[in-house]
C-alpha cells in the first residue's frame, strides 16, 4: 500500500516554499503602507509553514519516491498550494469587511471594498489562487485596478512562480540530492534537462527566468507603462499567466507601442528553457533547428495572418492595421497561453471564425519545457509526423528499415510507436475533458438570446484548460458554483497535463491501495 509518508515529506517542502513567498509579500504590504494586510499575510504564511515543517520533520526519513508517487505528489501538491495560496485573498477580504474604518482608507480606492469582497467566498479565493498558480489568468475580480497593492502583487507573484513550477521552486530553494528530485521534476510536466544534475538544471532555469523578467519589465517601462504596472505585467507576461492590475487588461493603455512591446515578452515565455540556455550560450541556430521553436514561429506567423484576415474580411475594425494589431496580439497571447487582452471581451464583437481560431491556438499552446499550458507543440508535431510516417509505411516494402525522425532523434518502430501513443493519449484526454466541461457549462449557465453562444462556451473552457485566461465574458464572481468547480478542475488538469491528476484520483478512490 502506498504509504502516506512518501507523499507527506515532499508536500511539506512545497508548503514551506509557499510560506517564503508569503513572507516576501509582507514586505510589499509594508512598502505600500497597507498595514491592515500585514496580519492576514503573516497568518497566511505561518499556517503552511507550521504544517509543512511538521510534515518534513516527522516524515523526513521516507525513502525516495517512484514515478507513481511523484505524479501523486505533483497533483496533490499543486492542489494544496492553491488552497493555502487562497488565504491572503480570503483573510484580507475579511479584514477589510470587519473594519468599517478601512472602507474609507486612502489606500483603498474606488470599488476596492466590493472587488475584494468577492474573496470572502472561499471558493472565489480558491479559484483566484488556482488560476494564478496554474498560470491561467481567469479572475473572480470585477476591477483589478482597485485591489490593494499587496493583492495585486500576490496575484502576479503566484503566476510568476507558477509559470516555472512550484516543484521547480521547491527543488531550487530546498534542494536535496537524489533521484526523487528528478522524479518530481518530471511529474510537473517537464522532461528536458539543461545539466545532468537536476539541482543545477532548476537553478539555471531560475537564472534565465530572472534575467528575462528584468528585461521584460525594462522593455514595458520604456514603452510607456508606469513602473508598478511594468513590474506586474512583466512578471505575468513572461510567465504566460495573464493576470493584470488594470480592469481591462492591456486594452487599458490603448497604446500600440505597449501592445507590440509585449510580443517578445509573451514569445519568450513560449520557448523552452533549454533552448533559451543554448541561445544564451551563443548557439543561435536553435532558433530554426529546434523543432518546437520552428513550429512555434510558424504557427505565430500563419495564425496571426489568418486572424487578421478574418477580422478584416468582416470589417471588425476600421483598418487593416487595427485588425492586425488586435488580431495578432490575441493570437500570440493565445498560442503562448498568456491571456493578455487588447480587444476587451471577445464574445460580442469578434466573428465566430476568429474566436474558434483563437480557441484552437489556446488548445495547442507553445513549447514543452516552457511556461505554457495546452497540448504542447511537441505532441502536435509528433502526432502529425507520426500519422504521415504510418501512411507512408503502407507504400514501403516490409524489408526496408525505416526510422521515424523527431527533431534530432531517429527512432525505430518501437520507439516511434511509444512517442506517437503518448502524444495521442494526451491529445485524446484533452479533447475528452474539454468536451465534458463544455457540456457541463452549457447545462449550468443561463444561456439566453443575445448572451453567450456555444462558441463563447468552447472558448472559455479551452481558455481554462489551456491555462490561458482569455475570456469571452463568462468567468466572474457571479458564475454558478458548478461552473467555478469545473473551471477549477480544468485549470488543475491543464497545468499538470491530466495524467498525474488521474493517477492521484485513482489512488484516493482506492484509499492509497496502489502498487508501483
Amino acid at each position: 500500500m502506498v504509504e502516506f509518508k512518501l507523499l507527506a515529506r515532499d508536500l511539506g517542502r512545497m508548503l514551506q516554499a509557499l510560506s517564503l513567498m508569503m513572507a516576501a509579500t509582507v514586505v510589499v504590504a509594508l512598502i505600500w503602507r497597507e498595514f491592515y494586510a500585514v496580519p492576514a499575510l503573516i497568518i497566511s504564511g505561518l499556517i503552511p509553514l507550521a504544517i509543512g515543517s511538521s510534515l518534513t520533520s516527522y516524515f523526513g526519513g521516507a525513502v525516495e519516491v517512484g514515478k507513481l508517487h511523484g505524479m501523486m505528489i505533483a497533483a496533490s501538491g499543486w492542489f494544496l498550494v492553491a488552497i493555502f495560496g487562497s488565504l491572503p485573498f480570503y483573510l484580507i477580504a475579511w479584514t477589510i469587511h470587519l473594519d468599517p474604518a478601512l472602507l474609507n482608507a486612502p489606500e483603498l480606492t474606488g470599488r476596492a471594498a466590493s472587488t475584494v469582497g468577492a474573496f470572502r467566498d472561499p471558493l472565489n479565493a480558491f479559484f483566484e489562487s488556482m488560476s494564478g498558480f496554474t498560470g491561467t489568468g481567469l479572475t473572480m475580480t470585477d476591477d483589478e485596478s482597485s485591489l490593494p497593492r499587496s493583492l495585486q502583487w500576490w496575484r502576479s507573484f503566484i503566476e510568476w512562480i507558477g509559470g516555472v513550477g512550484v516543484i521547480v521552486l521547491t527543488t531550487a530553494i530546498l534542494a536535496r540530492p537524489g533521484s526523487g528530485s528528478l522524479t518530481l521534476y518530471e511529474s510537473e510536466a517537464r522532461e528536458e534537462k539543461i545539466h545532468p544534475s537536476i539541482i543545477s538544471t532548476v537553478r539555471t532555469i531560475w537564472w534565465i527566468f530572472l534575467l528575462f523578467t528584468f528585461l521584460s519589465i525594462t522593455l514595458l517601462w520604456l514603452a510607456g507603462m508606469p513602473a508598478w504596472d511594468a513590474i506586474n505585467h512583466g512578471m505575468t507576461g513572461l510567465s504566460t499567466g495573464g493576470f493584470s492590475i488594470t480592469d481591462n487588461s492591456i486594452a487599458t493603455y490603448d497604446s500600440p507601442l505597449i501592445d507590440f512591446a509585449l510580443f517578445p515578452v509573451m514569445i519568450l515565455g513560449g520557448i523552452a528553457f533549454p533552448v533559451h540556455y543554448l541561445i544564451l550560450q551563443g548557439q543561435l541556430r536553435n532558433f530554426y533547428t529546434d523543432l518546437q521553436t520552428r513550429w512555434f514561429f510558424g504557427f505565430l506567423a500563419v495564425g496571426s495572418a489568418a486572424v487578421t484576415w478574418l477580422l478584416n474580411r468582416q470589417d471588425t475594425y476600421e483598418s487593416t492595421f487595427a485588425a492586425f494589431r488586435y488580431g495578432a496580439f490575441q493570437f500570440v497571447s493565445a498560442l503562448s497561453c498568456t491571456g493578455f487582452q487588447t480587444a476587451g471581451s471577445l464574445g460580442p464583437k469578434w466573428p465566430t471564425e476568429a474566436q474558434l481560431a483563437i480557441a484552437f491556438a489556446m488548445s495547442i499552446g507553445a513549447a514543452a519545457g516552457s511556461t505554457v499550458g495546452g497540448i504542447k507543440l511537441i505532441r502536435v508535431a509528433t502526432f502529425t509526423k507520426g500519422t504521415l510516417f504510418r501512411i507512408q509505411g503502407v507504400f514501403v516494402p516490409d524489408t526496408v528499415v525505416r526510422r521515424f525522425k523527431l527533431d534530432s532523434r531517429k527512432l525505430d518502430d518501437v520507439e516511434a510507436a511509444r512517442e506517437i501513443e503518448e502524444a495521442a493519449i494526451i491529445s485524446f484526454l484533452w479533447v475528452v475533458f474539454l468536451s465534458v466541461s463544455t457540456l457541463v457549462l452549457l447545462l449550468v449557465l443561463p444561456i439566453e438570446p443575445g448572451e453567450f453562444t456555444l462558441e463563447n462556451v468552447i472558448f472559455e473552457v479551452t481558455s481554462a484548460q489551456g491555462n490561458v485566461g482569455l475570456s469571452s465574458g463568462i468567468t466572474g464572481p457571479d458564475m454558478p458554483t458548478p461552473a467555478k468547480v469545473i473551471f477549477l478542475f480544468n485549470m488543475w488538469i491543464g497545468r499538470l497535463e491530466i495524467i498525474p491528476v488521474l493517477v492521484l484520483l485513482r489512488g484516493l478512490f482506492q484509499q492509497f491501495n496502489v502498487y508501483e
